[in-house]
């Protein structure tokens, strides 16, 4: 707005206007230039002066409150001289004359350009009151219908504009889902109710209709050879193949069906499917199989084999997917079971729970009615090797020992249980770990317990086995190799061990026969009743029959043979021991525990050996290691007593070394004088030499410079000298070789000169040659071409004319001479005319040329 002026003239301007309010009435009127205005004392302008609004083309603008016309579109004004005003009432105006607002109008909306809207796009509009449109079609308020492009909207008081739509571009295999928001007709002439859904598959751009709105766009599922759609029917319908679905029904839609297919809204998709390929070598177990009605008939299998591609119907699935063909070798074999009556390609009926066996070479695709249990394997054993077969029907267990064998249908491999000892010990070495307390291979590979138990006795052992059926033992000598029966165990040996002796310390399934030692302690008490611990090693072996069965069983009659024979001889040594003193003991330790052991032969002399009748055990020799007192007392007396011997030894041994000490000293003192005199003498020898040296240097010194320069002089000349009879050398050869150069620079360039004149005369030669056999062809060819007789009348032509005419003259000859030179006429005529002979004239070809 435009500010007032001071004073009380206003001058307006062209399509200006102001607003003058009269005071006194209270009524505002209006003024349009071009004028000048003179306000009165009761008069104030309360608005402009102000542009009037132009509207240009294809514009409009609002006005609320409008000026009220009449029929003739002129302005009403009431008895008050006020404008007549439709209050609450709007009024869109168009292109027109620059036009003022009226006291009263208002602005609402400012200049607008017209809405133009292209094609596939249109204007959702809405009723706000009832009128009658200019086509005789009556809106009621609410009504919604849509403006659609090309065009130019020309907006109406009645109509508000809800919102623009633009088409939807329905692309090659897609769709656009539809859904109805009130009571409609859609494009295609069909009654929609509210809230329905449907699926517009025409290619193109679809603009929705005023009900109509666009849920989705649904792109197509491509179908090929490899992809199928799984359907699921959301209510009872017919399906664009006009098949009617009921709800809840699943179907396949493959490519022989369609090529893409675009769901509709009473179907979704429940997922896409690949296809099942088999090749040649699979095949497949289909459970629940569709049938031939369509229908799927559940509990039963269908067996379907390679090469084949098919799809999985809806609740159809794969018994443990696709499998591949037993392919079984001339060493392989199938275990099958029944598993419902049918009868097999032999025409054999077979029963639920039988059991039979097929081998190879062959391949086998099971039928639905059977199970395969196992794929059995020939395992080959050699001639140490072997497995443990029982056999289910009887439930006897036998070893196969040597030879390849397969399990038929009615046997199964059986394990054979040991100790958990004897575990332990086959797998340790029974020489190299004899004597090993921890268990160090337990974390070694388990054993096969299916195989045949097999133990390597080493030299010089034995090993019993205990058959627990037969009720008899046998007893195996190393080296070899020992096979458990499937009712055969090892006997485990529990021996002493450690030092002194404790029961049950090592444990064995090998006896090693010896010859060995084992070590024990003992305590012993003399008559005197000093207590004594000795420590003894035995040395042992035993004395074997390997033939007699009877005496190798013996070996195993007595299970702890050292602990038994340790404290059999300790018995011995502490019997023998305690009716001697310990003085006596002291002195002669070794022949008391000896014959205490082994006793005395009838001559009084100790035995050699000792040995147990038991098992065959025989002592050789005791050695005593170690003697020490048990007592405090005992202990205290021979400490002192071996201290006192020490002691003793001890200034002995001082004294002596004492003694060595002193002598060693003189001696060295002795030997310290003698070499200083030598090394005296020495030094003077030096010095002599070195005087010597000295005055041989002077005179060299004085002698050396002259006897240096002459000798220089000398080698010098010599050195020229010497390079002087080089340089003629030298200069020589260089002009040997320059001279030989030379030579054979102008030997090859004579022979390329001879070379070349050769060659010339060569050429010139043949061009010769040629040019006189082209001459000789020309000639005879010119000869040929002319002829003989032709030739020869031409050599007789000048003569023949002569005569002639001389006969035509009547003169028999002529001559014509000038008369100085003297002529023969006698014969001139004979020799010109009479006698020419054409036989003996010369031709001459040259003549005939020309």
């Amino acid at each position: 707005m435009a500010n007032v002026n001071a004073n009380s003239v206003y001058r307006i301007a062209p399509y200006h206007y102001i607003h003058v309010l009269d005071q006194n009435l209270n009524v505002t009127r209006l003024e349009i230039g071009p004028k000048t205005f003179v306000k009165q004392d009761n008069e104030k302008v309360v608005l402009g002066p102000e542009k009037m609004i132009t509207i240009p083309p294809r514009h409009y603008c609002v006005v609320e409150n409008p000026a009220i016309k009449d029929q003739e579109k002129k302005i009403q004004f009431d008895e008050s001289g006020q404008v007549k005003l439709a209050f609450a009432e709007l009024e869109i105006r168009f292109a027109r004359e620059p036009f003022p607002l009226y006291p009263g109008e208002i602005l609402k909306q400012n200049i607008t350009p017209l809405r133009i809207l292209p094609a596939n796009s249109a204007l959702r509009l809405k009723a706000i009151l009832d009128f009658e449109e200019e086509n005789g079609e009556k809106r009621v308020a609410g009504d919604e219908w849509l403006f659609e492009g090309p065009g130019t909207y020309i907006p109406r008081k009645e109509v508000s504009v809800e919102e623009q739509i633009r088409a939807t571009t329905i692309k090659p295999n897609q769709a656009i889902r539809l859904r109805a928001r009130k009571e409609c007709t859609d494009r295609n002439g069909k009654e929609r109710v509210t809230g329905e859904e449907w699926v517009v598959k025409k290619n193109g751009a679809y603009l929705p209709g005023a009900y109509e709105e666009v849920v989705s766009v649904v792109d197509a599922y491509v179908l090929t050879e490899k992809r199928a759609l799984h359907m699921r029917s959301l209510r009872t319908f017919t399906d664009d193949f006009g098949k009617k679905r009921l709800n809840g029904e699943e179907w396949l839609i493959t490519l022989d069906d369609t090529e893409t297919h675009i769901p509709s809204v009473y179907e979704e998709v429940v997922g896409v499917v690949d296809v099942t390929t088999l090749s040649s070598r699979q095949y497949a177990v289909i459970l629940d199989p569709i049938g031939e009605d369509g229908k799927p008939q559940l509990g039963k299998k269908r067996l379907v084999k390679g090469e084949k591609s098919f799809f999985l119907q809806p609740g159809e699935k794969l018994e443990k997917g696709i499998q591949d063909v037993f392919v079984l070798g001339e060493d392989e074999g199938l275990i099958l079971k029944c598993i419902e009556a049918f009868e097999d390609e032999n025409k054999q009926q077979k029963s639920p729970g039988d059991r039979w066996m097929i081998k190879g070479p062959t391949d086998y695709v099971p039928p639905v009615e059977v199970e395969v249990v196992t794929r059995r394997k020939a395992i080959p054993l050699d001639e140490n090797e072997g497995i443990y077969v029982r056999d289910i029907k009887s439930g006897k267990v036998r070893a196969i020992v040597g030879q390849t064998y397969m399990l038929n249908q009615d046997e199964e491999l059986w394990e054979k249980q040991l100790p958990n000892d004897v575990e332990k010990l086959l797998a340790k070495d029974a020489l190299a770990e004899r004597n090993t307390r921890d268990s160090k291979n337990d974390t070694l590979k388990a054993r096969v317990k299916s195989q045949v138990v097999t133990y390597r006795v080493p030299h010089n052992g034995a090993v019993q086995v205990y058959d627990y059926k037969e009720k008899k033992s046998r007893v195996v000598f190393g080296p070899d190799l020992v096979m458990l029966g499937p009712d055969e165990q090892f006997t485990l040996i529990s021996i002493s061990g450690d030092v002194p002796k404790k029961p049950n310390v090592i444990k064995a399934l090998c006896l090693l026969l010896g010859p060995d030692f084992f070590t024990d302690i003992i305590q012993i008490e003399t008559s005197d009743h000093a207590r004594l611990s000795l420590k003894l090693s035995y040395s042992w072996y035993f004395k074997i029959n390997k033939e007699d069965e009877k005496e190798a069983c013996k070996l195993f009659n007595v299970p702890d043979f050292v602990g038994d024979a340790c404290k059999a001889v300790a018995s011995r040594i502490r019997g023998a021991v305690a009716s001697v003193g310990f003085d006596d003991f002291h002195k002669n330790s070794a022949k008391i525990i000896r014959a205490s052991v082994f006793g005395l032969d009838e001559a009084g002399n100790i035995r050699k050996e000792f040995t147990f009748k038991q098992n065959n055990l025989v002592i050789t020799s005791i050695d005593i290691q170690a003697v020490e007192p048990v007592d405090q007392r005992t202990r205290d007396s021979l400490q002192k007593s071996v201290q006192l011997a020490i002691e003793i030894t001890t200034n002995s041994q001082e004294a002596t070394a004492k003694h060595e000490a002193e002598r060693a000293e003189q001696e060295a003192r002795g030997k310290l004088e003698r070499q200083k005199i030598l090394d005296e003498a020495e030094a003077e020898k030096a010095r002599r030499a070195l005087l010597e040296l000295q005055a041989l240097s002077a005179a060299v010194e004085s002698t050396g410079q002259a006897k240096a320069e002459a000798q220089s002089r000398a080698e010098a000349q010599k050195i020229e000298g010497e390079a002087a009879v080089e340089q003629a050398r030298l200069k020589a050869d260089a002009a040997k070789i320059e001279a030989q150069s030379e030579l054979e620079r102008l030997t090859h360039a004579r022979n390329a000169e001879l070379g070349y004149v050769r060659e010339q005369n060569e050429i010139e030669i043949s061009k010769q040659t040629q040019l006189s056999e082209v001459e000789v062809n020309k000639f005879k060819k010119m000869v040929d071409a002319i002829g003989a007789q032709t030739l020869r009348e031409m050599a007789t032509a000048g003569p023949d004319l002569q005569v002639k005419m001389l006969q035509a003259l009547g003169l028999q000859s002529t001559l014509i001479t000038d008369g100085s030179n003297p002529i023969n006429l006698f014969n001139t005529a004979n020799g010109l005319i009479g006698n020419f002979s054409p036989k003996k004239q010369k031709h001459n070809p040259e003549d005939d040329v020309d």
